[in-house]
């Protein structure tokens, strides 16, 4: 079965760090694209950073730019979201998502998705 699983999410004071991890099953990582997606309450879901197959980074929300990074570990099938110097409006549910081989900025156009994990950025 197909499978991606978040997990990281919490409650932290601004300024602080999470790491987000989304763990595949039932399919490799190589030749998937992965993305980070969030939503936050009234809003719509966003993308906001992914990594192709080839392991470059593309940033889709420059309000995360300089704070956020992704990365991926294929061999133990898990991508990473690093979030540094966290800000109350980076609170949402954050998803991951993976397509074949190339990142889009489109939802639609991801074929697998987690099931979110809620972050919440307050002091």
């Amino acid at each position: 079965q197909v499978q991606l699983v978040e997990s990281g999410g919490g409650l932290v004071q601004p300024g602080g760090s999470l790491r987000l991890s989304c763990a595949a099953s039932g399919f490799t990582l190589d030749y998937h694209a992965i993305a980070w997606f969030r939503q936050a309450p009234g809003k719509e879901r966003e993308g906001i950073i992914c990594i192709s197959d080839s392991n470059v980074s593309t940033y889709y929300a420059d309000s995360v730019r300089g704070r956020f990074t992704i990365s991926r570990d294929n061999p133990e099938r898990t991508a990473y979201l690093q979030m540094n110097s966290l800000k109350p409006e980076d609170t949402a549910v954050y998803y991951c998502a993976t397509r074949h081989y190339y990142c889009s900025g489109r939802s639609a156009s991801y074929d697998y998705w987690g099931q979110g994990t809620q972050v919440t950025v307050s002091s």
